[in-house]
């Protein structure tokens, strides 16, 4: 890898060389080389030397110097990724390397030891993990960039398998010097923000050039691994246990450019997509099953299938006989391809719905197998089955999210009886919306109903209620689902889900889905609420006594995770955070959000995506086994005097930070969060009101943005330090931190959060704002905090218990260094002079730049 990261950089330097202006190489490298003088001594005067450099550029070459860094961390991620890429295709080429704890193979086989064979499959086959994409703006990079991006990784791969100094490798090195000329040349920044179905199609992009194909290979894999040569010669033991979900074009809350239409384009765009690829799956696997029918006779079945079509579609039926003499299997699979062509166009023979599909290709499945030709019935067929069962016809599950309060303005009016207003028109619309949505292309394709800060049982029929006034008695199929975001809102959970069980709409529901019922907790909002300690054990408490509510009454529930990239907003390895849940809080099911920059980290790449669900597969299959609950809960218990203390002491601290006078404009201003709303980043706003006068008018996640980009971090960090220095007793901490997994987590969170941080570079930013007692609280916490991490996680600095980790984030820092001095610059320039001159304008772009250019160096920003 570092390698690759030296050939990639020599790459931009030749280019910075050729078509940077006169003398910027050599200012990249006089300020690169400063700031990484000044990381690995620890030097003020080198520091101090690197400001110097950052502000003596012209705004004009500091633009281009932010630029260079940049690009620079595109290209080390790419080297990253690739990296990763390399390690799991070596992994995959000697099994007996393959991590033997995080896979779905073992987590199976564990519970096999633990609770016996046949439970053991019947857990197997009711596991589901569920990632819903969001359009939440975390990923600063343009698509055009990404794009770039993509292509060197492209050569990258080529440069490893060409011969050492041959005609190929050299091909592939005067290309790759060719994409890195065209990632400098490419604006970096987007000139205006996307729209809603601009987000869409990037998301559906991801579709497909990655988990359209790979999620069958995962079930493959895993099948592979249970099965060994038994795999693909009989039916799977594997279900297809992906769903994938989406609120891109179905979130409204606080967006006011989602529209009813809106959502309606967003299911026909993903409807679209995923009938291609179907049409393009089943044409290629059709077209390689050329079996003649002496060998391999079909079916009655499948012989009443070719027949019927040709009844249908008698002129395209003539070409496929002609190009499929004799080949009775091939055929009906063309055809198939026809009629899921003709679904996408709305033309004659077209399939009703996917189980139509899904039962044809059990027809071919069933007669290739019953003549003999397992091989190809439980082969290539299973992967269409698998690729139907878990896509339908309509790629991702579109859900509709909107606030408790429009709610209840838009019934207010109704019941008023007065002229309605566009807002509530609006409102009733998306119902009306959803109904067309479900009769197109199914009931799974639309139906869930989140409903933003839920506060009493009311908010939820409140949804009932408004699809009533839209539609009469013809109301959609509608799964409501609960948001607690906030920490009292997290606490109430239980007595509001046990008051609105009982109402009929949610009985019948309830009754249709096999009594169950999802429930969607937010991370992100309970976080900025009372900090990020208390946040963490609200989760906790309330997952545990929700999921002992379910049990209680029969009911098979569901937890949503609203997480995010950031820390901040409960991010970080998702498989560790799966094994810290509360006994019964995930039961074989994991929903949560990803969004942003994480969607392309964790999906974009297929051998990572394969990983990722690997890993989060077996997390949730295994967090349900005896052992993993047994020690979840005789923990909780054990140390419940410690939560208590941390609770109380950790959000004491943060409410003396975050309600402090002035608070929110000083945050403002030591921190680009103003600068951060200018960014083209996505169509939603990034606070809910004009001003930041209070933390209630600010969104979630630009609260986190704006403290990771002044290389503070505080939103994943204030309070832990107080909290364990509340507790006191060091050896019952490191007992804690051994034996009890959501301690283990947060503070393993933190050490990565804290070690992303610069104290250097964090006081610049503290003292742009008149207020010296909120930056020595921030500090003093700062430095407690770490110094607990520490003497928990062990060693002399932080993640030394994780040293590949740590050696990423020092290869790493002092390059974020430079880009943060440069916007620390920027920065300082707009705070002093007043607005609207044409030198702020010139100001904020390079701020603009450099922020695009940390979030890309940090990379979980969002």
């Amino acid at each position: 890898m570092r390698a690759d990261v030296r050939m990639l950089g020599a790459l931009l330097g030749q280019v910075l060389r050729e078509c940077g202006s006169a003398g910027l190489f050599e200012d990249v490298e006089r300020l690169r080389l400063a700031t990484i003088q000044a990381y690995e001594h620890e030097s003020v005067y080198a520091f101090e030397r690197a400001s110097e450099i950052a502000d003596s550029f012209t705004v004009e070459r500091a633009d281009e110097v932010a630029r260079a860094f940049t690009c620079y961390f595109h290209l080390v991620n790419l080297a990253e990724e690739h990296q990763r890429v390399r390690i799991l295709r070596e992994r995959a080429g000697h099994p007996g390397r393959e991590d033997a704890v995080d896979t779905v193979a073992t987590a199976y086989a564990q519970l096999r030891r633990e609770i016996g064979d046949e439970e053991a499959t019947r857990r197997l086959k009711d596991l589901r993990f569920h990632p819903v994409f969001t359009a939440h703006p975390t990923e600063a990079r343009r698509r055009a960039v990404s794009a770039s991006i993509r292509r060197l990784s492209e050569l990258l791969t080529q440069h490893d398998g060409a011969s050492d100094g041959g005609a190929e490798q050299h091909r592939a090195h005067r290309r790759m010097l060719e994409e890195v000329d065209t990632l400098w040349r490419t604006a970096p920044l987007r000139a205006q923000k996307p729209s809603p179905t601009d987000e869409v199609r990037t998301v559906m992009s991801v579709f497909d050039e990655t988990l359209f194909t790979t999620v069958p290979h995962v079930y493959r894999r895993i099948d592979d691994a249970l099965r060994g040569e038994d795999s693909g010669a009989s039916a799977p033991v594997v279900p297809a246990f992906v769903r994938v979900g989406s609120w891109v074009g179905g979130d409204r809350d606080g967006n006011p450019f989602v529209t009813a239409s809106v959502t309606r384009e967003a299911a026909q765009i993903a409807s679209d997509h995923v009938l291609r690829g179907l049409e393009r799956a089943i044409e290629r696997i059709g077209r390689g099953l050329t079996l003649d029918a002496e060998g391999t006779p079909p079916s009655t079945a499948v012989v009443a299938l070719w027949e019927a079509f040709v009844d249908t579609d008698e002129a395209t039926a003539a070409d496929i006989a002609a190009r499929s003499p004799e080949e009775p299997h091939r055929r009906v699979l063309l055809a198939f391809a026809n009629r899921v062509a003709q679904t996408r166009l709305g033309g004659p023979g077209a399939y009703n719905d996917p189980e139509h599909l899904l039962a044809d290709l059990r027809a071919v499945q069933d007669s290739l197998a019953a003549s003999g030709a397992n091989r190809h019935a439980f082969g290539g067929i299973q992967h269409l089955i698998w690729q139907v069962e878990t896509y339908g016809f309509h790629l991702t599950e579109l859900e509709v999210r909107q606030h408790s309060q429009v709610h209840r303005e838009a019934l207010a009016e109704l019941d008023a009886g007065a002229e309605l207003s566009e807002k509530t028109l609006e409102v009733l619309e998306v119902f009306r919306a959803i109904a067309d949505i479900q009769r197109t292309y199914g009931p799974r394709a639309a139906g869930r109903y989140v409903v933003s800060f839920t506060q009493s049982a009311e908010d939820l029929a409140n949804v009932h209620r408004l699809a009533r006034h839209a539609l009469g008695d013809d109301v959609p199929v509608l799964d409501v689902v609960p948001l607690f975001e906030t920490f009292a809102d997290l606490q109430a959970a239980p007595e509001i889900l046990a008051e609105v069980v009982d109402y009929p709409e949610f009985r019948a529901r309830m009754a249709a889905t096999g009594n169950r019922l999802e429930v969607m907790l937010g991370y992100s909002d309970s976080s900025k609420d009372v900090g990020p300690v208390a946040a963490n054990l609200a989760l906790y408490e309330a997952q545990a006594k929700i999921a002992l509510w379910a049990k209680d009454a029969g009911i098979a529930l569901t937890l949503f995770h609203g997480r995010g990239g950031a820390l901040g907003r409960g991010g970080g390895p998702a498989n560790s955070a799966i094994l810290a849940q509360p006994p019964h809080s995930v039961d074989g099911r994991f929903k949560l959000t990803e969004q942003g920059e994480t969607i392309f980290a964790r999906y974009g790449e297929p051998a990572i995506a394969m990983r990722h669900i690997d890993q989060v597969a077996a997390a949730t299959l295994l967090a349900s086994s005896p052992g993993v609950e047994q020690r979840t809960s005789s923990a909780a218990t054990r140390f419940a005097e410690v939560a208590r203390v941390m609770d109380a002491t950790s959000r004491e601290k943060f409410f003396t930070l975050v309600k402090a006078e002035g608070f929110a404009p000083w945050f403002a201003t030591v921190t680009p969060l103003e600068e951060i709303g200018l960014l083209a980043l996505g169509s939603r706003p990034a606070r809910r009101g004009l001003s930041v006068e209070s933390l209630e008018d600010l969104r979630a996640i630009p609260w986190v943005f704006a403290w990771t980009q002044a290389r503070i971090n505080l939103a994943g960090w204030f309070g832990l330090g107080t909290a364990l220095e509340s507790v006191g007793d060091e050896a019952l901490l490191k007992d804690a931190y051994r034996d009890w997994p959501l301690l283990q987590t947060m503070v393993d969170n933190v050490a990565m959060s804290l070690a992303k941080t610069d104290e250097r570079i964090a006081r610049r930013y503290l003292a742009l704002g008149d207020r010296d007692d909120l930056a020595q609280l921030v500090l003093d916490e700062l430095t407690l905090t770490k110094e607990w991490v520490i003497r928990l996680t062990g060693g002399s600095g932080l993640l030394e218990n994780k040293p590949i980790l740590q050696r990423a984030v020092a290869l790493r820092s002092p390059y974020v260094d430079a880009l943060s001095l440069l916007q620390l610059r920027a920065l300082r320039e707009l705070r002093s002079t007043a607005s609207g001159s044409g030198a702020d304008d010139e100001q904020r772009r390079l701020l603009l730049l450099s922020v695009s250019g940390v979030a890309a160096g940090l990379q979980n920003t969002g």
